[in-house]
């Protein structure tokens, strides 16, 4: 295996060449197998542990770092490197040594974008943060407005959802379903009679004009929860095609 990478290696450094570049020095493949086995043990390394280990400047290293296909750190500003055979990935795709995580998915917004791709309703930053083992407030400001996601305020919390128009709509009705799920769960028996009396009093009365009646707007009734009452027991009126 480590003859692949050091054929790679040469084959890179003259095309490289070839095409005018500047040259790269080859470092004897000796010293690479020595430096492989030394960064291999201590699973996680930085730039500035490899550089004197290969004996070259910083460019050459994170040339040898791309040619390994070493994975990147998403936390602590991506200064800390893994070789790929080291991580044992979750179900995710995520890894952690100690308090440095990776993600076989890239950097830390190619991660996000994967994880809210995948799933199905959508994901908040609170859930991003439980996945990722990070924070959010030290990381989800940067992602107001980030190509590849739509951000939207559901129950006054915000949800990335994917910005792909079909997988978009699918995570949004499913994301609606779970609200409207958590909603029924925990309405109370009094508030669910006043929901009935206000459609029975008003014969295809929407949730909206529910909502605005004086007596439930003196309850603790939200729309979501009217809306999903109605959606669950088939009570919402259809409008004719």
């Amino acid at each position: 295996m480590f003859f692949n990478f050091v054929v790679y290696d040469i084959v890179t450094h003259v095309k490289h060449i070839l095409r005018g570049g500047i040259s790269v020095p080859i470092i004897d493949t000796k010293k690479l197998d020595f430096v492989r086995a030394t960064v291999k043990r201590k699973k996680i390394f930085m730039l500035n542990e490899l550089v004197p280990l290969l004996g070259c400047s910083s460019r050459t290293a994170q040339v040898k770092l791309k040619l390994w296909k070493a994975y990147t750190s998403y936390n602590q500003n991506g200064k800390y490197y893994t070789l790929p055979e080291t991580p044992r990935f979750d179900v995710n795709g995520l890894w952690r040594y100690n308090d440095i995580a990776f993600s076989k998915h890239g950097n830390l917004k190619q991660t996000i974008i994967h994880l809210v791709m995948v799933s199905s309703a959508g994901l908040s930053g609170r859930q991003l943060g439980e996945l990722l083992g990070l924070v959010p407030q030290s990381f989800m400001h940067h992602f107001k407005k980030c190509p590849g996601l739509r951000r939207e305020k559901h129950e006054g919390v915000f949800v990335y959802f994917v910005d792909e128009p079909e997988i978009y709509e699918m995570q949004r009705r499913q994301k609606q379903k779970t609200v409207y799920r958590s909603a029924i769960a925990a309405i109370s028996e009094p508030d669910a009679i006043m929901i009935l009396v206000a459609i029975i009093s008003h014969h295809g009365i929407s949730a909206d004009d529910i909502l605005a009646l004086p007596k439930i707007k003196k309850s603790k009734l939200t729309l979501p929860t009217i809306q999903g009452f109605m959606e669950h027991h088939g009570l919402v009126k259809k409008i004719p095609v």
